[in-house]
């Protein structure tokens, strides 16, 4: 299901916010009884639109595990400035003729503004100048989009073209003069104003759509609600193989909060359908799709703990969308 549920995702999506963050994973035991460390994994976080959430687990935080699960997307990808997502964002005539993970996708980076005020706002405790003018001006930049978050995606770039980019446009320009000055220097500053000015074009790539959001907090968010908060409980995860049936549920507890769903009444009615649901048709039990799936059910039937259990007939978005993934498989 939650492989359906992705493969839509990366077909359909228009910018998929990402993020990552470090987990315990157990060694496995053998024969020799020797006492061994825990081995370091990563979960990544994966927010399609406002349609789904992804936790995918992978050993290694490499570029090559990037461009697998980003693989046959193209669209927007919003992150961070790590180097493991160069990958996704190579021009086609960079790309070597037997590269294997070029996919032939055309993804286009999105920066994170708010990434950038927290290096300036680290710099600005030193009682740095440039620093406290760099988080004014940023926060006019912030201030101004807050203004007309609620309106139609149309009209929030047509003001952001007016009132937005003339400010931002300014900020790169009186960035990049700053840090020309301290280029040489190491400082917490140069730190700050270099991350701003070779980030400028993914930085400013909010301006060619209102959908697209100026930083990537969602994606550090969902992180911290399942992951980063869990694993003060949980300490570390079995294995690479239980690490990632983990973060299948981890997916659909971070899909039910995105779509206002109880996660523990969604799970107990999704264990009492899924033996009865045609595998063609696990996307419609997705969060996204659940409302709808449920109230099309026999209440009386998914109440029962076991029993007969009627299937309605298929949801015509979700079983087009199910059709062209089986097909893409």
């Amino acid at each position: 299901m939650v492989h359906a549920a992705r493969q839509e995702a990366l077909a359909t999506a228009f910018c998929i916010a990402t993020d990552a963050t470090g987990v315990l994973v157990q060694p496995i035991r053998t024969h020799e009884k020797v006492r061994q460390p825990c081995k370091h994994g990563h979960y990544f976080v994966h927010l399609a639109d406002r349609d789904h959430v992804f936790l995918e687990y992978t050993p290694k935080e490499t570029s090559k595990a990037v461009a697998a699960m980003f693989k046959g997307y193209s669209g927007y990808v919003q992150a961070d400035a790590k180097s493991v997502y160069d990958v996704l964002f190579r021009d086609p005539k960079d790309r070597p003729p037997d590269d294997e993970d070029d996919d032939g996708a055309v993804r286009h980076e999105v920066g994170c503004l708010a990434h950038a005020r927290r290096k300036f706002w680290e710099a600005a405790f030193a009682r740095n100048v440039v620093a406290r003018e760099a988080l004014v001006r940023l926060g006019r930049i912030f201030d101004l989009d807050a203004s007309w978050r609620d309106r139609a995606p149309a009209e929030i770039k047509r003001l952001r073209d007016v009132h937005l980019r003339p400010h931002m446009a300014a900020f790169f320009a009186w960035a990049e003069l700053e840090f020309d000055a301290v280029r040489d220097q190491r400082s917490s500053i140069r730190s700050a104003l270099g991350y701003s000015v070779r980030q400028k074009d993914a930085l400013l790539r909010v301006l060619d759509d209102g959908r697209l959001l100026l930083d990537n907090n969602r994606s550090e968010r969902a992180l911290r609600g399942t992951i980063a908060t869990g694993r003060k409980a949980w300490l570390f995860v079995g294995s690479d193989d239980h690490a990632e049936s983990a973060g299948h549920i981890f997916s659909l507890i971070a899909s039910c909060r995105l779509h206002g769903l109880d996660p523990e009444a969604y799970l107990r009615d999704l264990f009492r359908v899924l033996g009865h649901w045609p595998r063609d048709r696990y996307l419609e039990l997705a969060p996204k799709y659940w409302a709808t799936t449920r109230a099309r059910l026999d209440p009386e039937q998914l109440r029962c703990e076991l029993g007969p259990l009627l299937v309605p007939p298929p949801i015509p978005a979700a079983t087009e969308q199910q059709g062209a993934t089986n097909a893409a498989d």
